[in-house]
């Protein structure tokens, strides 16, 4: 164990050797890496390590406490699974970005100051959109220019916001910021597009589901966790985030509903469960920050495991349109399994991941006062269960039999969704190793009548009315289609206005040189009928006249294209 060595230098510096090494060896070389740096962090002691003084300011590289331990291990764990998922490919570079985007992530959450948080901020940025032109399709490269654009500005942002703070208080330390003044506004914003906020969202649900079938599961698990750990170090307490990830949780459902891809569906789910997580933060006691970051924890893995499993169903029939699937549980049992326990983690049932940690989420709310913002929740929690509850596992593996037959997911899929699908349950049914983790000490049992009568009520109304939606056909059909979201504006209307405006200019030079060329053939023919045929016009005239004509016209036009 090095002191001032960040577990996430590991897997950043051990990532360049990939590429040169042989089959099994490189495997066993790149599941090393993150166990390497879970042994780091378990020798760490709580401090700060490797401070560097840079133009009067003070660099932490390396800040080890609660906060940044619990995310660092989910981090490191998230990798570990993502290494044996992805073993069925040969790709260096997916291999090699995915490695580097996870040890950047694991370096933010232990960075004491913001130039060393906006470094590896933006190498998250950098590193993960390979991920997605992995995929080596038309898409895909423009969703990663889409994203890459997005993500890069965010870090830009950042960098203004911490100018800005480092000027008015000479201090670049991440710690409790809170919102007073333009420096913070910014940060908060940069932090919140990587947090997906509300019409700052849009990238996630236009870039995940494009990468590859490897490079949407290590996506799931790192940007956007990110930026709730940022959220939480800098804006715990902030009430405005309670209403944005109010708003955060509820409008995904309506997007999910409709959607007919299953990976997008997710993306959208994604986003939902991100709300419930910024609220907490908003909310700002221990418990509900607690709170947040338990259900960033458990998120982490029981939304991996969905992804794995969708990944899993594209990766064997080459479609993951729901209109396209089901009966896929007679040719893919065990990967329906694992995508039942991770759907039964993602909608909160007893006994599963996600009970133990939302439960924190909507007691602090509901102790906070804020009763409509916890029926809003728990409308959200009940959309949940309809989307990715039931939607996902429906339509992939049973609803209609769409003939499809082919063989179980690769070992290594089935390995990597099953030590996910083991940790949902082992954290649900004994959840205190990870309260033990947690930031802020407390004294919280989840499995009291109140609590599970009150989930399980809540579930089996949203099952009955999913249940008779279907039978009555009143279910939105699932159709190929395109949803219009808030991307639409500069994906598809700003081009087309940019053309717009283009076309009008073109025309408007295009009318004045006509105007010009009218009035010029006026003004010859009035010379010519006032001098008659011997007039100035008729005459003979000297080379240097006709090239003084010549150079006016010339530059008249020129000065009217140009226009």
């Amino acid at each position: 164990m090095i002191a001032s060595l960040s577990p996430g230098l590991i897997l950043i510096v051990g990532a360049f050797l990939v590429p040169f090494l042989p089959g099994r060896l490189r495997y066993v070389y790149m599941l090393a890496l993150p166990v390497l740096g879970g042994l780091q962090l378990a020798g760490l002691e709580y401090g700060a390590y490797g401070q560097t003084e840079i133009f009067g300011y003070t660099l932490i590289l390396l800040r080890v406490d609660a906060l940044s331990v619990i995310f660092g291990a989910i981090f490191l764990i998230a990798a570990f699974l993502n290494v044996i998922y992805g073993m069925h490919e040969r790709a260096p570079m997916q291999e090699v970005a995915a490695l580097v985007y996870a040890g950047a992530a694991i370096s933010a959450v232990f960075a004491g100051d913001m130039i060393t948080l906006f470094i590896f901020w933006e190498l998250t940025a950098i590193s993960s959109v390979f991920l997605i032109w992995a995929a080596r399709t038309e898409a895909a490269y423009r969703a990663g220019m889409r994203y890459l654009i997005i993500q890069v500005g965010s870090g830009v942002i950042l960098l203004a916001g911490v100018i800005l703070h480092a000027h008015a208080t000479g201090s670049i330390a991440f710690d409790y910021l809170g919102v007073n003044g333009l420096a913070t506004t910014l940060i908060l914003i940069a932090f919140g597009i990587k947090s997906a906020f509300p019409l700052l969202h849009n990238w996630l649900q236009d870039a995940y589901p494009e990468a590859t079938v490897t490079g949407t599961v290590v996506l799931s698990a790192f940007t956007t966790k990110l930026a709730i750990y940022a959220l939480a170090r800098a804006f715990p307490g902030t009430e405005a985030l309670i209403y944005i990830g109010v708003i955060m949780t509820a409008f995904p459902v309506f997007f999910a509903v409709i959607e007919n891809d299953l990976r997008r569906v997710l993306a959208f789910s994604l986003n939902n469960q991100l709300g419930f997580m910024v609220a907490g933060i908003g909310v700002g006691t221990p418990l509900a920050l607690n709170g947040a970051i338990s259900h960033a924890f458990v998120h982490i893995i029981y939304k991996s495991l969905l992804f794995m499993s969708m990944g899993a169903v594209l990766h064997r029939v080459g479609t993951i349109k729901a209109s396209e699937l089901g009966g896929l549980v007679r040719s893919m049992p065990l990967t329906t399994i694992f995508c039942i326990i991770g759907a039964a983690s993602i909608s909160a049932f007893p006994l599963f991941s996600g009970f133990v940690a939302k439960s924190l989420t909507l007691g602090a709310v509901a102790e906070g006062g804020y009763m409509i913002a916890w029926l809003v929740l728990v409308f959200a929690s009940a959309g949940v269960l309809e989307h990715s509850g039931i939607k996902i596992p429906y339509f992939a593996f049973f609803g209609h039999d769409s003939g499809i037959r082919c063989k179980e997911a690769p070992l290594n899929m089935l390995i990597a969704m099953g030590i996910a699908a083991f940790l949902c349950i082992a954290i649900g049914v004994y959840p205190d190793p990870l309260y033990a983790m947690l930031p802020y000490t407390m004294e919280f049992e989840p499995y009291t009548g109140t609590h599970v009568l009150t989930q399980l009520q809540l579930l089996f109304f949203a099952m009955l009315a999913f249940a008779v939606l279907v039978r009555t056909g009143l279910y939105p059909a699932e159709l190929p289609s395109v949803n219009l979201n808030t991307d639409w504006i500069y994906r598809r209307a700003l081009p087309k206005l940019y053309d717009w405006l283009l076309q009008m200019g073109t025309r408007l030079r295009a009318g004045t040189l006509a105007r010009l060329q009218r009035r010029l053939e006026r003004f010859i023919s009035q010379v010519y009928r006032h001098h008659g045929p011997e007039g100035v016009m008729a005459r003979t005239w000297t080379t240097g006249s006709t090239v003084l004509w010549v150079a006016l016209l010339l530059g008249g036009y020129l000065i009217f294209y140009f226009l």
